[in-house]
């Protein structure tokens, strides 16, 4: 799992290079990391069936608003510390949930999201940007590696 990551970072360098867009790079990310988790043999039995993220809210303090994803439509603004999401942006740290049905005030925007891992894209100066969402229809499908590896990407990106 550890050199799936690794070989996605590689993808992903590959995708940002020259380009600064947050727009472009997170579709772009977004996609990619939707792809590459549905085809890897190393989440078998574990697929995902949301990827994208959720960017800070220009006009409004505190929110978070819809950015590039893949999956289906989703909700399109969520404060800080509501959900799986807004704890992610206001703590700062990743939350990696193993069933969502057991999280205190989860927002359920597809009901066959099971599982939930949210990443925060953070600035050099350590400010919540936004947050990386992905989602899986089974429970406990994401451990440390996903964390460790999914940080990296949002590192990246912004």
């Amino acid at each position: 799992k550890a050199q799936f990551y690794m070989d996605l970072a590689l993808q992903c360098t590959g995708l940002l290079e020259g380009q600064r867009n947050l727009i472009t790079n997170t579709a772009n990310i977004s996609s990619l990391v939707y792809h590459s988790l549905l085809e890897t043999p190393t989440r078998e039995g574990k697929p995902v069936n949301w990827v994208g993220f959720y960017l800070l809210d220009g006009k409004k303090a505190d929110s978070l608003i819809l950015g590039p994803f893949q999956g289906k439509p989703a909700c399109t603004e969520i404060g800080f510390g509501r959900g799986v999401c807004g704890k992610a942006a206001r703590d700062a740290e990743s939350v990696v949930v193993e069933d969502v049905h057991e999280f205190p005030g989860h927002i359920a925007c597809d009901a066959a999201s099971r599982s939930e891992i949210v990443v925060p894209l953070k600035s050099q100066d350590g400010k919540v940007l936004g947050v990386f969402d992905i989602d899986s229809s089974e429970v406990s499908a994401f451990d440390d590696f996903d964390r460790i590896g999914l940080e990296a990407i949002a590192n990246m990106v912004v």
